[in-house]
C-alpha cells in the first residue's frame, strides 16, 4: 500500500441482513471487492455478513451500490447498515472465519433445487461427481433441513461429520470455484453414500440406482430418503402399484403427487400453462396441481374420479438419478403411515415403513428438520400456496408494522403451523401436520424450540386458538415465561389429555397469553398476506373454527382489522348430530339439514338419499336432533358442501378431510350458469339460511338432475350469495375492500366465480398467495392480531 495516499482512504463497516448465508454471499464479496481493488475482509456473524473494507471513494460507492444489485440469486437482503471507522491499512481483502458476535439477525434459506451446473456435471460421464446424489455448490443444495445454528458455516449443519477430501477442499479455498465456502460441499470420496436394503435391513450390492428401477418396473414400493424426509414412491402408471401403496399405507382416496423426470414429461400427463411451468422449474420446484391430460396413463388410484394431478420435478440429484433410471413418472407420497409425520432418520423409517416398502434407499446425510414438500396451484395466474413448506421455509413474511415484541403463535390444529414473530418479519414453519397424537405433538414442540435458537427468538407473547381442546392451545398454556418475559421457565409437564391450566408463573412478570378467534386470524392472514393494514369485509368460511359463543363457526362475513372484528353475517347454525362424527360422515348433515326443514316427513322425500337410509340409524339421528344430544350447533359453510355432497350422491363417508366437498367441486358441470338462492334474513347480524337451496335441490333431483348440474348450481349460489352479503355489509359501512380466506376457498370453482363477481360490484378482492387460506396460515394471523393487541 503507498501510505501517501492513506489519508485519502475511506474504512466502512457493512453489515448484510436477511439470507446471507448459505448462498455463496461472503465469495460473492470477496469477488466484488477484488474486482473494484479494495482490501479489508468478510465474514458471517449471528446478525448476517460483516463487511470491513478499505478504498477510495469511487470504489467504495461502486462496491456498495453492487452488493444489493448483483447479489447472489439465492439471496434476499433485509437491510445494509453502514458506518465509518477509522483506516487501519487493509494489506488484501480476505474470508475471515464465522463469529457469534452480535445479536442473531440472519436468515436461514429455504433448500433449493440442483443447479444447472450441477445438473451437468451430475451427468457427465468424465466428472468426478457423475451420478453423485449429493452434489451441490453455493447456489443449490440442502440449507433449511441440514442447519442447526447460525452463523451458517459447516459445523453447524449435519454435513459437520464429513471431512472434505484435499479436492473438494481446494474447490472450497478457490475464490474462483464455484464451491469456494459452499458448506455441503462433498464428493464420492468423502462425503455422504447411498445403499439399499430390503425391509429387514439387509444390503443389496452392487449398482443402487439399478436395483432401485428394477424393484420399481417390476411393481415394486421403495421408500426413498430424500431432502426432508422419506418418501414412498411406485410406477404411476402401474395400477396394482398404486393400489398396493394404497393399501399398506392405509390411505383409501386422497390423491398421491407425483414426479417427473421433465417438463416434456410432465405435458404428457397434464395441461400445464405457462405460469404452472414457471412454478415447475423454479428453485423451489413444489408440486403443482394442474389438469389431467385425457390419455395421459397415469393409473387412476393415483387420483381416484379427480380431474387434477400435483406433480413436482425433481429437486435432489438423488431424484434426477433415480428418474434418469426408471424414466417413467413416478409416486412420490410422503413416507409415513396415514395422520403420523413424515419419517426423516433411517432407523425410524426401517421400522415405521417395513409393512409398506418392499426396499428402502438410504443414505447418511443426517436430516435435521423433517420438511414436507410444498403444494401450490395457479389462480388468475399468479400462486396459491395450499401447503407451505420444503422451498419455502423459512422465508421471511414482511408485515405491514413492526411488533414491540417477540411472539409466539401456536397456530391451529389441522395443517397445522407455527409463527415466530420479531420486529416487522414474520417467520412460518414448515408444515407441521394435524396435531392429533403424539409424533406429530413432538415434531411442533420440536420444531418452535429449533425455530427460536436458529432466529434467536424468546417470544413474550403467545397466541393460540380458542378451541380449548386443541393441543396447539393447550401447549400454549404451559409455556410461562420468566419474570423478565425473555425464556421458558415451566416445570410443568405437557400432558396432551389434561385441560387447559391456569398458568403458574415463577416471577412477576405480566401474562401474556392473547387468545385469537379462529376465523378473525384467517381474515389477519389474508390480509397480511396482501400487506395491508386497514379495516376490510372479510369472508372466512371452513370447516371448524371455535367462535366467541361456544358454538362451532365457518360461514362468517366479518369487519375486521388486526385489533377488533365484528360478526356482521352468518350462515344459520345447524346441528351437527354425533358431532365430529358429522364430519367424518357427511349423510349426517344431510340428515340433519333435511329434518331441520321437512321434520318427520323426511322420509317421505322420493329421491334416492333418503330411499337408501337406514331406518334405524335414522331413527337414532332423530331423537339426537329432538333431543340435542350430542348435536352442537355449526354455522360452518363446509359442513354445508357436505351435506349436500351427500344429499347428491357424490360422498356420504370421508377418508380425508374435506373430501367430501372436494368431490363436488370435482363433478361440478362447468358451463351451467343457472343458481339456487339463499335467503339472507335481516338483522345484525344477518343470517343466511340455505332452506331454499335444499327445497330446490330435492326438486332437482325429483326431476332427474344429474349431481354435475346441481354440484354447479350450488357453487354459482354460493358465491352469489357472497356477492349479495358483501354489497348489504357495503351499505352499512361504506367498506369496499373484501378478503376471502378459509379451507373452503382452496375452491377453485367457487373462487373462479365468487372474484368476478365482487368485482362486478367495484370490490377490491384479496386473496391468499404467500400462506395457505387454509388452517395453514392461522398461525400467522394469530401472530399479527396479538401484535396488534398488546402494541
Amino acid at each position: 500500500m503507498d501510505w501517501s495516499t492513506l489519508s485519502e482512504m475511506r474504512h466502512l463497516e457493512i453489515i448484510a441482513e436477511g439470507i446471507v448465508q448459505g448462498v455463496g454471499f461472503r465469495p460473492f464479496v470477496y469477488a466484488l471487492a477484488r474486482r473494484h481493488a479494495l482490501s479489508g475482509f468478510v465474514l458471517n456473524d449471528g446478525r448476517g455478513v460483516r463487511i470491513e473494507v478499505e478504498g477510495e471513494d469511487a470504489a467504495l460507492n461502486a462496491f456498495t451500490r453492487a452488493i444489493e444489485a448483483e447479489a447472489p440469486p439465492l439471496s434476499m437482503i433485509e437491510r445494509i447498515r453502514t458506518q465509518s471507522l477509522p483506516s487501519v491499512g487493509f494489506q488484501d481483502f480476505t474470508i475471515r472465519p464465522s463469529t457469534d458476535e452480535g445479536k442473531k439477525r440472519t436468515w436461514i434459506s429455504p433448500d433449493t433445487s440442483v443447479c444447472s451446473e450441477c445438473l451437468r456435471e451430475l451427468f457427465d460421464p468424465e466428472d468426478r461427481r457423475f451420478h453423485y446424489p449429493f452434489i451441490n455448490c453455493t447456489h443449490c443444495g440442502p440449507r433449511f433441513t441440514i442447519v442447526e445454528g447460525v452463523p451458517y458455516d459447516r459445523d453447524r449443519t449435519t454435513m459437520r461429520s464429513f471431512e472434505m477430501c484435499p479436492s473438494c477442499r481446494r474447490e472450497y479455498e478457490d475464490p474462483a470455484n464455484r464451491r469456494f465456502h459452499a458448506q455441503p460441499n462433498a464428493c464420492p470420496v468423502c462425503g455422504p453414500r447411498v445403499w439399499l436394503v430390503d425391509r429387514d435391513g439387509c444390503k443389496r450390492d452392487g449398482d443402487v440406482f439399478r436395483h432401485v428401477g428394477e424393484v420399481l418396473r417390476a411393481g415394486g414400493i421403495v421408500a426413498v430418503k430424500g431432502l426432508g424426509g422419506f418418501h414412498l414412491t411406485c410406477d404411476a402408471r402401474n395400477e396394482e402399484a398404486v393400489q398396493r401403496l394404497r393399501g399398506r399405507k392405509v390411505r383409501e382416496d386422497k390423491p398421491f403427487a407425483l414426479m417427473a423426470t421433465d417438463e416434456a414429461m410432465v405435458r404428457e400427463i397434464c395441461q400445464v400453462r405457462a405460469e404452472e411451468a414457471e412454478l415447475l422449474e423454479s428453485s423451489r420446484r413444489p408440486i403443482v396441481l394442474m389438469e389431467k391430460r385425457a390419455g395421459s396413463g397415469i393409473a387412476e388410484a393415483v387420483a381416484p374420479g379427480n380431474p387434477c394431478l400435483g406433480v413436482m420435478l425433481p429437486y435432489t440429484p438423488l431424484h434426477h438419478v433415480l428418474l434418469k433410471e426408471v424414466k417413467r413418472p413416478l409416486v412420490m407420497t410422503s413416507g409415513n403411515v396415514s395422520d403420523e409425520p413424515i419419517s426423516y432418520e433411517n432407523e425410524e423409517a426401517l421400522s415405521r415403513l417395513r409393512r409398506i416398502a418392499d426396499v428402502f434407499l438410504l443414505h447418511d446425510r443426517p436430516i435435521h428438520m423433517r420438511c414436507d414438500d410444498s403444494v401450490v396451484r395457479v389462480f388468475r395466474g399468479r400462486e396459491m400456496i395450499l401447503r407451505r413448506s420444503r422451498g419455502y421455509v423459512p422465508g421471511p413474511i414482511p408485515l405491514p408494522f413492526a411488533a414491540d415484541r417477540p411472539i409466539l403463535a401456536c397456530g391451529a390444529e389441522l395443517k397445522n403451523t407455527f409463527c415466530l414473530v420479531r420486529d416487522e418479519y414474520a417467520f412460518v414453519s414448515h408444515h407441521i401436520g394435524d396435531l392429533e397424537n403424539l409424533e406429530t405433538l413432538r415434531s411442533f414442540e420440536e420444531g418452535i424450540e429449533h425455530f427460536k435458537q436458529l432466529f434467536d427468538i424468546e417470544p413474550e407473547v403467545i397466541a393460540y386458538d380458542l378451541h380449548p381442546d386443541y393441543l396447539s392451545t393447550k401447549y400454549a398454556h404451559v409455556l410461562p415465561f420468566s419474570a423478565n418475559s425473555a425464556s421458558p421457565r415451566c416445570e410443568l409437564v405437557f400432558n396432551p389429555q389434561s385441560p387447559i391450566p391456569n398458568p403458574q408463573w415463577d416471577g412477576t412478570g405480566e401474562e401474556r397469553l392473547v387468545g385469537v378467534q379462529h376465523h378473525h386470524a384467517h381474515i389477519a392472514s389474508c390480509l397480511t398476506d396482501n400487506g395491508l393494514d386497514r379495516t376490510v369485509i372479510g369472508v372466512a368460511f371452513d370447516g371448524t373454527g371455535y367462535g366467541t359463543d361456544g358454538t362451532i363457526w365457518g360461514g362468517e362475513f366479518l369487519v375486521a382489522d388486526f385489533a377488533n372484528f365484528e360478526r356482521v353475517a352468518y350462515l344459520k347454525p345447524q346441528a351437527m348430530p354425533g358431532g365430529t362424527m358429522a364430519i367424518k360422515e357427511p349423510w349426517r348433515m344431510a340428515v340433519s339439514y333435511l329434518f331441520g326443514i321437512f321434520g318427520e316427513t323426511l322420509v317421505d322425500l322420493d329421491v334416492p338419499f333418503v330411499r337408501g337410509l337406514d331406518r334405524h340409524r335414522l331413527d337414532v339421528l332423530r331423537v339426537a336432533l329432538e333431543k340435542g344430544i350430542n348435536s352442537p350447533l355449526t354455522s360452518s359453510m363446509g359442513r354445508l358442501f357436505d351435506a349436500v355432497s351427500a344429499l347428491i350422491g357424490v360422498r356420504d363417508r370421508i377418508h380425508y378431510e374435506g373430501q367430501a366437498a372436494v368431490e363436488l367441486e370435482q363433478v361440478a358441470e362447468e358451463d351451467c350458469s343457472d343458481s339456487y338462492h339463499f335467503e339472507i334474513e335481516k338483522g345484525t347480524p344477518l343470517e343466511i339460511n340455505p332452506e331454499g337451496v335444499f327445497r330446490d335441490i330435492i326438486e332437482d333431483l325429483r326431476n332427474g338432475a344429474s349431481a354435475g348440474r346441481i354440484s354447479a348450481k350450488f357453487h354459482n349460489g354460493v358465491s352469489e350469495m357472497i356477492a349479495e352479503v358483501c354489497g348489504q355489509i357495503r351499505d352499512r359501512t361504506r367498506l369496499e375492500e373484501v378478503a376471502l380466506s378459509g379451507g373452503v376457498f382452496q375452491n377453485r370453482m367457487l373462487l373462479e366465480r365468487t372474484v368476478p363477481l365482487l368485482e362486478e360490484q367495484d370490490f377490491s378482492v384479496y386473496t391468499h398467495h404467500q400462506v395457505p387460506p387454509n388452517d395453514g396460515g392461522i398461525s400467522l394471523g394469530q401472530a399479527v392480531v396479538a401484535m396488534r393487541k398488546v402494541a
